[in-house]
Parts: structure tokens; sequence; C-alpha cells
């Protein structure tokens, strides 16, 4: 279909290009492109959002991997972050991505960046207020992946909640022609939401990361008391185990707006566990119980 790509292969882009070259051939043949936007030391939860990509209808399975380096603060963990790429490519391939965008820092950033995409109030607040200008380099790195890409779906985990919150918000806000699609968290059986900075947890550490998922849980089984019960029977937990740091624990509505007394809500929390920094979140119905 074009001397650049070959349906049921990886092809493993570093050149933007040659993936702008590859994607614009891709949409002139009328293929649909479904991105799963990623920063590599890939696990369960991004195997999920392949498959969930790799089930729309008519599509090629696009995959980036590219660790951002505007979303990183000062003292947080670019330099030791993971960068397994071959193993990453490893697990591309067993999910039949058919084109993984690998950039280095200096292809995407030549010279440093100088325009930045304006997260707005909600940039500031939950994971914005712990880590200024995460989000900011978070909408930066998605515009330039949907510009390069030219995805018609983009698949992100609910784990990230706020960040989903905030490309749901970046798309409609400045018409980007992307549709957006959430998918829940994967946990291990003990609850743990899988994430890659799991990888730095002792067994020890490990144990005690498991306080937040159980946390969240005791907060969704009282969720008919209204929000203050919900937020009393998650704290109760979390304090139980004083090896967790929390750095918050809130409830919002479903666009991480106020909560409602009533209806759905998303429950929050982040927290440090010895020098790593987790977060998770729970859905949960205002006013009613568990199913």
């Amino acid at each position: 279909m074009t001397p650049r790509f070959t349906p049921g292969q990886l092809h493993v882009h570093s050149g933007l290009d040659d993936m702008v070259a590859t994607a614009r051939a891709l949409r002139a043949v009328g293929r649909k492109i479904a991105l799963v936007p990623t920063m590599g030391a890939l696990h369960d939860g991004h195997r999920q959002l392949m498959r969930t990509a790799r089930r729309l209808p008519g599509t090629v399975l696009a995959a980036s991997i590219f660790v951002n380096p505007l979303q990183f603060g000062p003292d947080e963990d670019y330099d030791r972050y993971p960068r397994p790429l071959e193993a990453d490519l490893k697990i591309c391939g067993e999910e039949r991505v058919e084109l993984a965008f690998t950039p280095s820092r200096e292809q995407m950033y030549p010279g440093g960046p100088e325009i930045m995409v304006d997260p707005g109030p909600l940039g500031g607040e939950l994971e914005g207020a712990s880590r200024p200008g995460h989000f900011a380099g978070v909408l930066t790195v998605v515009t330039k992946l949907f510009t390069i890409i030219q995805p018609h779906y983009a698949v992100f985990g609910e784990k990230d909640y706020q960040q989903l919150t905030l490309v749901r918000k970046l798309v409609r806000d400045l018409n980007l022609d992307v549709k957006v699609i959430g998918v829940p968290i994967v946990r291990d059986p003990d609850g743990l939401a899988r994430s890659s900075r799991n990888a730095y947890l002792s067994d020890e550490q490990r144990t005690a990361a498991i306080t937040l998922s159980a946390a969240l849980v005791a907060g969704a089984r009282v969720s008919a008391g209204g929000a203050a019960v919900v937020l009393e029977s998650a704290r109760a937990v979390l304090d139980k185990e004083p090896s967790v740091a929390v750095d918050y624990l809130e409830l919002r509505g479903a666009d991480l707006g106020p909560a409602p007394e009533h209806g759905e809500a998303r429950l929050l929390v982040a927290a440090r566990v010895g020098s790593t920094r987790l977060i998770d979140n729970s859905q949960v119905f205002l006013g009613q119980g568990e199913d």
C-alpha cells in the first residue's frame, strides 16, 4: 500500500520525518491510526491499552515510546526513569503494534522548547500542585505527538486520571481531530495499580503501597454516606500505614471539578512510599452503595 509500511509488521521510526511521512501515507489510503502514547518501561497496563486500541475497527496500531523531560520536576526521577527500549519493542511486537515512534530528546525539542501548552487552572491542582509545570509538559508532548502521528484515536489509562481529563479538555478546546479513549486501571491481584515506578519498590515497600488501593476500596464501600464519610473511611486506612506519606487524598467530580452531592465522583490519592511517588484513583457513586 506504500513502500514505507507493510501491514502486520512492526515498523520502528526514530526520526520525525519518517514518522510524519508514514502517517500521511496511511491517511492518504484511508487507514485510521490508533495511538497509545507511553514513556516506555511497558507493563501489563500498557498491554491493555494496546489491546483496546487494536480492537478499534480498521486501525493501524501505533505506540510512542518517549521519556518526556518536560513533565519531570528538578527533583524528580528523569535520569533514573527506566528505558528498556529493546524489551519495550518486544512487547510492541507481541501486541501487534505496527508503528513504534521512538524519538530522541533532541529530535522532539531541538534547541529546547520555546512554546508550551497551558493546561489552565486544573493543571495547577492535585498532581499539578505537587509537580508545578508537569501538565504543561504533558500537554505539550501530547500535542506534538498528535501533530506528528496524526492519530484518529488516542488511548490513555485511567490511572493517570487527571492527565486523561486534561487531554480530553485539550482536544475539546483546541478542536483537535482525535477521539480520546480511557481504559480502566490494570491492577495486580493484591490491588496495586500497575505502574512503571513500581519497579523502584522493595518487597516491603510494595506491601505498604497496597494501602493506596485499599483506601480507595474502603471509601467506595461507604459511598452511600456521602463525601465526608468516603474521605474519612479512606483516610483511616492510609493512617494505619506510617511508611506511606500521603500527598493528597481528594474527592472530585467526574470532570475533576467539585464533587457532587449525588452521582459519579472520583476519589484520588497520591503518596510516597520510600522515595517513590505513586498515584491511584477510583470511581465512586455518591449517595449509593457499591454494586
